[in-house]
This record gives C-alpha cells, sequence and structure tokens, in this order.
C-alpha cells in the first residue's frame, strides 16, 4: 500500500502469490527451495501462459522474495527470480480505424441525442463524455475512474492525471468538442446527488470502477457494430499511433501516455504505417535510381 497500489493490481499480485502457495502445496514436500520457484515458472511457460501474465508474475514474486530476504526469512534467490529482466516478444498494440472510432463516437452522441427519460439522458451525458476523453487523451481506464474534480480546469481545458506509481502528469485537452461534452456532463452531475469527489460517478452517487467503464465500452463498441475484440485500451493504441502518425515526436508522446521509458513508446512506431511511408519515400535509396 505505500506504494500507492490500484486495489486492481493488488488482488492481481494477491493471486500471484496465492497460486504460487497453490503450485508449491501441490507439487513440492517438505521446506520450500529455490528450486521449487524455478520449477513453477517452468511450468507457467509449459502452460503456454500469456509472456505478459508470467512477466507480471515474475515482478510479483521478485518483490515478494526480495523483502522476504531483508526480513531474514530466506536467504538464497531463485536463479528464475534473480533475472534482472525478463524479457517478452515484441507486441504490436491492437488499434481502432479512425473510421470506427467515428462511428463509436456518433453512437454515443446518438443516444444523448434522443433519451428516453431524463435518468437516460444523464447516463448518456456521462457515457458519451467518458468515450470522448479516452480518445481525446489516451489515459488509461484506471487514471479515468481516479479523476477527481479538482483535477480538472475546463476554462483552462487541462486535466491532472495520477498515472502509475501516483506519478503525475498535466495534460492538455485540445478539443472544444470534448470540452464542451465534459461540461455537459458536469451541468448534469449534481443530478445524481454525488457522494464522492469523483468527476465520473454512478447512479448512486459514487465513483466508476474500471469494470463499469469498460461495461459502458463494451455497450456502445457492441452498438457501433465495430471490433467485436475492442477493449477500452484500444482507444489509447489508436491515440498513440495516430499521434505518431501526424507527426508528433516519440519523446512527447512518452511523456503525454506517461510511460517510464521512452521504449514502451517506441512499440507503436511499429503500428504507425504513416511514419514508414514518410522514411521511405523520403529516403529509400530506390528512389534515386534511374534505370
Amino acid at each position: 500500500m505505500e506504494r500507492n497500489l490500484t486495489d486492481k493490481t493488488i488482488k492481481a499480485y494477491y493471486y500471484d502469490l496465492s497460486d504460487l502457495i497453490k503450485w508449491i502445496s501441490d507439487s513440492a514436500q517438505g521446506d520450500i527451495e529455490p528450486q521449487h520457484v524455478n520449477s513453477y515458472f517452468q511450468s507457467l511457460q509449459a502452460k503456454q501462459m500469456k509472456e505478459t501474465s508470467i512477466k507480471r508474475k515474475h515482478f510479483t514474486i521478485k518483490a515478494f522474495i526480495k523483502y522476504l530476504t531483508t526480513q531474514g526469512v530466506v536467504f538464497e534467490l531463485p536463479s528464475a527470480i534473480g533475472r534482472s529482466s525478463f524479457k517478452l516478444s515484441k507486441r504490436i498494440p491492437k488499434t481502432l480505424t479512425i473510421a470506427d472510432v467515428t462511428t463509436l463516437l456518433q453512437t454515443t452522441e446518438k443516444e444523448m441525442l434522443n433519451p428516453r427519460t431524463n435518468y437516460r439522458k444523464i447516463m448518456s451525458s456521462r457515457n458519451s463524455a467518458i468515450i470522448e476523453l479516452l480518445f481525446a487523451t489516451g489515459i488509461r481506464i484506471g487514471e479515468l475512474v481516479g479523476i477527481q474534480l479538482e483535477d480538472l480546469n475546463l476554462q483552462e481545458q487541462t486535466l491532472l492525471i495520477y498515472g502509475k506509481g501516483r506519478k503525475e502528469r498535466l495534460l492538455y485537452i485540445a478539443s472544444h468538442e470534448v470540452i464542451h461534452k465534459l461540461e455537459r456532463w458536469l451541468s448534469l452531475r449534481s443530478q445524481l446527488e454525488p457522494k464522492a469527489k469523483a468527476f465520473f460517478i454512478n447512479k448512486y452517487g459514487n465513483a466508476l470502477s474500471i469494470y463499469a467503464i469498460e461495461d459502458i465500452f463494451y455497450k456502445y463498441r457492441d452498438i457501433a457494430k465495430i471490433n467485436e475484440k475492442a477493449t477500452p485500451h484500444y482507444l489509447r493504441h489508436t491515440f498513440a499511433t495516430h499521434l505518431l502518425n501526424n507527426g508528433a515526436d516519440l519523446r512527447s508522446v512518452q511523456e503525454i501516455l506517461g510511460h517510464s521509458s521512452v521504449s514502451t513508446t517506441e512499440i507503436y512506431t511499429e503500428v504507425s504505417i504513416e511514419r514508414k511511408k514518410q522514411v521511405l519515400t523520403k529516403y529509400n535509396p530506390r528512389n534515386s535510381l534511374e534505370i
């Protein structure tokens, strides 16, 4: 908790440690030895578990065992844990087409303009603002649910975000249409009798959860009939990719997305076909040959 972890992250770490303990109790006899942890990771790879899941388990268990080491409970790091890093295969982020994003945003607005009841008007206004803000800023859904009223300055068009590890970053909301939809939601928000200072609240006046945001996205995704596998994170990927396509430099995109390392941001250059077109059109040596 001292690291300002989210409830979701804490639950994930708890699950990782519980899974290790269960595996060892089922597989090992006597005292737990370093080779048991090594065998556990080998079993995960044998089951062809997703690399990202193995990496998270590796991080969780490494941190836990290091803690036990500082407490004098264990005195030897398993070789699988002692590795300085866990290499992942490069995976290209999945994105939506601009046509799909347009359809998605139009779908949320269409419901807002034709509400059956005042309650539906309030909910539709909120949902439209949520999806617009996700795409206009590229923030994570965990960051979105953490937005407090005082974090948003609609007059200055700025948004204070607390990212992973509670790192702060200040974003600028460049779209006046998005500002309008945020203002519209704010004008209706009080009708839900807020009990929390969260900018986005549910019908009971409490802060929305990340699961509620996912459900909102899936609802409009299905109505819009766009990519049925799309998740809210696709909006973040699409936002980043098109920033690069439109000429934004890598360092600026890194800061906007809140990546601790530019290497994380570099993966979006794999998706940015427009950048590749520009480079190859301008610098491809074949273009200078006359045959």
